[in-house]
């Protein structure tokens, strides 16, 4: 089954086919090397640039329950396509906010006094029993009550109280760091004053840290769209994101000839340029261009790696096809993301992480979604 939006097919300057089925095929890879803690998904920041209401549908349906966003209006959103999954708010419960909540079921993540009061408040004044998570922070300096004070936020709460959730989030678990082990540790303290509440610490790479990191529920999220959660080792995950462009126009450029803004590349030689109609502004990051000093990011044309010339401007790449032995012509597809360029390819040519590209993609492709 396949399903698609933006431009038509030969409008478009770029495709971006989003596999559906990759993305439920891992989270049930994640579930098994979990179990027998449950399995949530995060799919904040648009399910991580492949479509919250695309992602929530299809992983409801390979069996998911409980899912986490970053505000009210993800969660909404979230909520027309999971409509009796527990649906978590990660960045809190802002001033006021708390009848939003009631209105669609929904659940705050609690991480100061401040928001748990206001929480209580609005549950005696409204007297809806809507539940919640209470966040401690035990390294990441971020959200969350202090780790040292999970006794003092326990004797709060008596025996009549709406948390469903007691959770931490990692720092460093996609790396061999002492700060995993002492997380673990502390988060295990904080369990220890919560009995009988569900505890969740693991994301993605959280998830291979072993048991003692898994508790009641883990909650992958970039791994769900097909990036390595294990660094430096074979990726796991099934790819999620492809993506191609359309070649524009093809040129011919001189030995010593610059490509592109600045004049940062040179022509080693005389070169054939493919110009590919995707840029910035579709979310290919202007920190994959290429320069005299630096190689940038790179496109797989048939079957062969080009690498790119020169600034990625707004709208426009071009790419070295001198050494394609089947010559490219106007209007043909090259890819720049897939089974063979993953995120964390070009994340690494561009400086940055997976999860950059994948919440980069932009909204000018034809997408297709493939279930």
């Amino acid at each position: 089954m396949t399903d698609a939006t933006g431009p038509a097919e030969s409008e478009a300057g770029g495709i971006l086919t989003i596999d559906l089925a990759a993305i439920a095929a891992n989270w049930r890879a994640l579930r098994a090397r979990a179990a027998p803690a449950h399995c949530a998904a995060v799919i904040k920041a648009d399910g991580y640039g492949c479509g919250i209401e695309q992602v929530a549908t299809a992983l409801t349906k390979a069996g998911c329950q409980t899912f986490f966003v970053a505000n009210l209006a993800e969660a909404r959103r979230a909520r027309t396509a999971a409509s009796g999954a527990a649906i978590y708010v990660l960045n809190g419960l802002l001033p006021g906010t708390a009848p939003a909540y009631a209105e669609a079921n929904l659940r705050p993540v609690l991480g100061s006094v401040a928001e748990m009061e206001e929480w209580d408040a609005f549950h005696a004044a409204s007297g809806w029993r809507g539940e919640a998570a209470l966040h401690f922070d035990t390294g990441m300096n971020r959200l969350g009550f202090p780790h040292e004070e999970a006794a003092q936020i326990a004797s709060r709460l008596g025996k009549d109280h709406s948390i469903a959730l007691v959770m931490s989030h990692f720092a460093c678990s996609e790396e061999e760091h002492p700060l995993n082990a002492i997380q673990i540790e502390r988060f295990r303290a904080v369990r220890a004053q919560f009995p009988g509440i569900a505890g969740s610490l693991a994301n993605s790479s959280g998830i291979f840290l072993g048991h003692s990191a898994h508790h009641d529920l883990v909650r992958p999220g970039v791994a769900l769209y097909g990036a390595n959660p294990t660094p430096g080792r074979p990726n796991p995950m099934q790819t999620v994101v492809t993506l191609k462009g359309r070649i524009v126009q093809l040129r011919e450029v001189e030995q010593g000839a610059t490509v592109g803004y600045s004049a940062t590349w040179t022509a080693k030689r005389p070169t054939r340029l493919a110009v590919i109609s995707v840029g910035y502004a579709d979310g290919f990051l202007r920190a994959g261009s290429a320069s005299n000093t630096k190689p940038g990011a790179e496109a797989i044309v048939a079957g062969q790696r080009c690498p790119i010339t020169g600034r990625v401007s707004m709208d426009l790449i071009a790419i070295d096809v001198t050494d394609v032995a089947a010559p490219p012509q106007r209007g043909d597809l090259v890819t720049l993301l897939g089974k063979d360029i993953s995120v964390d390819d070009l994340a690494d040519r561009a400086g940055t992480i997976g999860y950059e590209v994948l919440t980069s993609l932009g909204r000018r492709y034809r997408r297709i979604y493939r279930a």
